[in-house]
């Protein structure tokens, strides 16, 4: 085997093609609510990580656990890239009408992109954070919020930071 892409192999690469099930699906027998989502810093230096937080709410009658992931895309980028990657998931028991707040770390690392090497760029990034996946047509009980990060600076190779 020669060509080792992606594209049109992986749900991640199809384009605007869902698949039926995507990862996170699933049943719930309570309802969440996501809000406050708050990246810090905004704008980041090239080889610094992304430190994130969100609050969860069970606003159903039970008790009842949520898989929070978050997912990152790349608003542009020098090489072919998913249209969205899995960077952190936690699975959090929430009590009926109470509310938790998380904190995730985004790595440096887990921005990089393969152009003949692990790379750092700049650019505009969006940060997911819900309980399935961005732009779901088969909708989970759950929601997304998203919003946007700019990283500066020059490329430089992974190993370099």
């Amino acid at each position: 085997m020669e060509n080792y892409t992606m594209e049109g192999r992986t749900y991640r690469y199809y384009g605007q093609e869902s698949p039926l099930y995507p990862f996170g699906y699933g049943l719930s027998y309570t309802t969440f609510r996501y809000r406050d989502l708050v990246l810090s810093p905004l704008v980041l230096p090239v080889c610094a990580n992304l430190s994130v937080s969100v609050v969860l709410e069970n606003t159903g009658l039970r008790d009842s656990e949520e898989v929070v992931q978050l997912y990152l895309r790349w608003e542009q980028s020098s090489v072919p890239v998913p249209r969205w990657q899995l960077v952190a998931f936690r699975r959090v028991a929430v009590l009926a009408g109470q509310e938790t707040k998380l904190s995730f770390q985004v790595l440096a690392e887990q921005r990089a992109v393969w152009a003949r090497d692990w790379r750092l760029e700049p650019g505009t990034f969006t940060l997911f954070a819900g309980g399935q996946q961005p732009g779901q047509k088969t909708r989970a009980p759950s929601e997304v919020l998203s919003t946007r990060f700019s990283v500066t600076g020059a490329a430089r190779p992974l190993r370099e930071c």
